[in-house]
């Protein structure tokens, strides 16, 4: 018996570690990302793609990094021409990160993919992320979409701020 409650103590003691430090790094985490996005952001529109839902032109299971889409995870595939100012997004390296701002919210995300965009958008979400701007995901193309690469590979995609 002693020993339950002392791995239930143990226990809770861990997940009080575990949240002091996510909310410690969630306030330094966005002004960290502020400094280290770079000053040559990007405007346009951003759409969505999912190479697993029937009818759509873009993708495929394999992202240009080399991973497999997943639609639950921050992720994002830029404009092909753009591949440059992103780090060279290819097939094996490691793939890139960018702070995406919009309609009033901010988002790091894994850039892990490239593709023939459609004239006029430099990004495509994955659903999780286009979700977060579009939670019904009725809009279809949100314009006036800032991208600017993150320096380093050390970010945690999801929600800034």
């Amino acid at each position: 018996m002693l020993f339950c409650s002392s791995a239930a103590v143990c226990g809770a003691l861990i997940a009080l570690a575990v949240s002091v430090n996510v909310a410690r790094s969630e306030g330094i985490h966005a002004s960290a990302v502020v400094e280290a996005a770079t000053k040559t952001a990007i405007v346009g529109a951003a759409s969505m793609y999912n190479p697993f839902k029937p009818g759509r032109e873009e993708g495929g299971p394999s992202t240009a990094s080399g991973e497999r889409y997943d639609p639950s995870a921050w992720t994002a595939a830029i404009k092909t021409s753009l591949r440059k100012k992103f780090g060279g997004v290819q097939f094996g390296a490691r793939p890139k990160y960018a702070l995406v701002e919009a309609a009033g919210k901010k988002v790091i995300v894994k850039i892990n993919d490239v593709g023939p965009l459609r004239p006029g958008r430099i990004i495509d979400f994955n659903e999780r992320t286009m979700r977060y701007f579009d939670p019904s995901l009725d809009i279809g193309v949100i314009d006036d979409v800032k991208v600017s690469p993150l320096s380093g590979d050390y970010w945690s995609p999801g929600p800034v701020g």
